[in-house]
């Protein structure tokens, strides 16, 4: 079966659910948010009022995900996406799976006509600063802080 990427369903909450705490806690070294929590936050992703999650799915097994949120520019004075997370399970990493998912936010991004997609990631993650520039992005002029 072929890699299909797609929007995510409420039948993957509990795939989705070990990916995003893989992602959180393993990855990103964070605390194991309360189950109740991701499970809100992805009924509320479900519901693409705030924002959208796309999966990566081959065989019935989840690889990844990517989640997108509707933000507003005031200096573009439109609408845009801010691509929050990109994450693919480490045996599919270098299959095309990341690009795949990162070409969907884009391709929803155009599509629903908002300004431009913006993300962020790690300052020591080059892995994904290397994969973002093959991607076609670049590094912006805006520092990020977080309180």
């Amino acid at each position: 079966m072929s890699l299909i990427i797609r929007c995510v369903e409420k039948d993957d909450m509990n795939q989705l659910t070990d990916l995003m705490n893989h992602y959180i806690v393993d990855f990103y070294e964070r605390p194991k948010p309360p189950i109740k929590n991701i499970h809100n936050l992805i009924d509320t992703l479900i519901e693409k009022n705030r924002g959208i999650q796309f999966v990566a799915e081959k065989d019935g097994n989840l690889l990844g995900f990517a989640t997108l949120y509707f933000s507003f520019s005031t200096t573009k004075a439109d609408k845009i996406t801010v691509m929050n997370d990109l994450f693919v399970v480490e045996i599919a990493r270098g299959t095309g799976v990341a690009q795949e998912l990162f070409k969907q936010c884009e391709k929803y991004t155009k599509e629903n006509e908002y300004a431009h997609m913006g993300w962020v990631t790690a300052t020591d993650n080059y892995r994904a600063q290397r994969f973002y520039e093959k991607m076609g992005g670049s590094l912006g002029s805006w520092m990020n802080y977080s309180i």
